[in-house]
């Protein structure tokens, strides 16, 4: 079965899967609009003014969704408001997103533990394997899910009606699968990804990577990338053993089928600039942002741990 036949369930789902008024839709314009306007520090009236809510329904909306307010998230994904970008092209830019954050450690990242297809099973387009989907709500849009009988094998982010186009671009990496829309197969997986109360050691998510012997080198780079942390690719080169090749490897960033599991969201400039996403630059700084709002609030219960 082809992955044009396999649409043909995708357009039911589009009202079951989207409810009226998402928040997301609101947060990502709030972003949007500080990604485009931060030199001029829009306030919170002028933010709230932009989707149509109060400042104070805005402030509670944005802070429940992140973590930390409109005007926090605005200092933690503007790199102009960063006070420690990467030094000399190391690996590790220190979260310096001016939120009083102490360190990674006090939080556990996703937990994942990964194996790789053999290069003969990559170089088959996916032949002989099937790949179960579904669409499902998450913290940055809708979130296409797609699993395997050994793990998680896709995860990619589209906006409200296009479902179609993100089957499509996914799909198409490995053509010559078998696609079987599942969601009581991918809603395990979606819940585990984004409630980090489920990211456990001893509870590890399963992920198959399903790339070249390069691809793969690189996408298990960055899942070494602590959340709070960042990494160019010069030196993700370097790890790769190619420290020529931070063009290759931002192809291979690029190409990562594992959106925010294996995190290429972490993946920066040697200047330490943003760079591109294939989901879109606002979805990449509401997902550094959201991190953010993890870590703070992981230091927060820490410190009232210790306190109490």
């Amino acid at each position: 079965m082809n992955a044009q036949t396999q649409m043909k369930p995708v357009a039911t789902l589009q009202h079951d899967i989207t409810p009226t008024g998402s928040e997301y839709e609101t947060v990502r314009r709030v972003i949007e609009k500080i990604s485009l306007d931060y030199r001029d520090q829009p306030s919170l009236e002028t933010l709230a003014a932009e989707v149509g809510e109060t400042p104070t329904s805005l402030q509670k909306l944005f802070s429940r969704w992140a973590g930390l307010s409109p005007k926090a998230f605005l200092q933690a994904v503007t790199l102009d408001h960063a006070r420690k970008l990467l030094d000399d092209g190391l690996p590790l830019l220190e979260t310096s997103f001016e939120v009083g954050m102490s360190g990674p450690g006090r939080l556990h990242d996703l937990f994942v533990t990964h194996e790789a297809m053999s290069p003969g099973d990559y170089k088959t387009r996916g032949a002989g394997l099937t790949i179960r989907y579904g669409f499902h709500i998450s913290p940055f849009g809708v979130a296409l899910v797609m699993v395997t009988d050994r793990g998680l094998a896709g995860l990619s982010f589209n906006d409200a009606g296009e479902e179609r186009a993100a089957f499509a671009d996914m799909s198409g990496r490995w053509p010559n699968a078998t696609y079987v829309e599942d969601m009581s197969a991918t809603a395990p997986y979606a819940a585990h990804i984004f409630d980090p109360t489920r990211w456990r050691q001893d509870q590890p998510l399963r992920v198959v990577m399903i790339g070249s012997d390069f691809q793969v080198r690189v996408w298990e780079a960055l899942l070494k990338i602590p959340m709070g942390r960042a990494c160019s690719y010069s030196a993700i080169a370097s790890e790769v053993g190619s420290p020529k090749a931070s063009r290759a490897v931002g192809a291979a960033v690029g190409a990562n089928p594992l959106s925010f599991v294996v995190p290429c969201h972490r993946a920066l400039g040697k200047s330490g600039a943003l760079t591109g996403y294939h989901w879109g630059m606002t979805r990449k700084r509401a997902i550094l942002g959201w991190e953010a709002g993890q870590l703070t609030a992981a230091d927060a219960k820490t410190a009232v741990a210790r306190t109490g």
